[in-house]
């Protein structure tokens, strides 16, 4: 039997963070889903968590209080977070924005779906990138 797989979701949006969930909990039903509101408490929560790690960050690209690209350099300059994959999330698909996110550290950079069909065909393929 696999083991469970914790996805950290990160975005302002209740509504997104709900299709997000859903997703992921279609294409892998034995996901945990742990959904905080901004970069700032995403960090936070991570390091209380007790060992093994995340498997994958779903991350908004603009939040309150830290944002997306402010949350990857923290990540990406914690030893014990660093290795986790993380994949940004925006509305926008302005090229400078992408780029800036893997400049950071992205892992993936994705447009934020449209319809719940789409969100769930990105659930698959997250799962098969980053999960399986």
């Amino acid at each position: 039997m696999k083991e469970p797989k914790t996805i950290y979701l990160a975005d302002d949006d209740q509504d997104d963070r709900y299709f997000l969930r859903q997703a992921m909990k279609a294409a892998n039903a034995s996901t945990e889903i742990i959904e905080v509101e901004n970069g700032l408490e995403l960090i936070t929560v991570m390091k209380k968590q007790p060992a093994p790690q995340a498997s994958l960050i779903l991350m908004d690209m603009n939040m309150p209080k830290m944002n997306g690209l402010e949350t990857i350099a923290a990540i990406r300059a914690d030893t014990a977070l660093s290795t986790v994959p993380v994949v940004m999330i925006s509305t926008s698909s302005n090229s400078s924005l992408i780029e800036m996110a893997y400049e950071a550290g992205a892992d993936s950079f994705i447009t934020k779906p449209s319809t719940f069909e789409e969100f769930n065909q990105l659930g698959v393929q997250l799962t098969e990138k980053f999960l399986s």
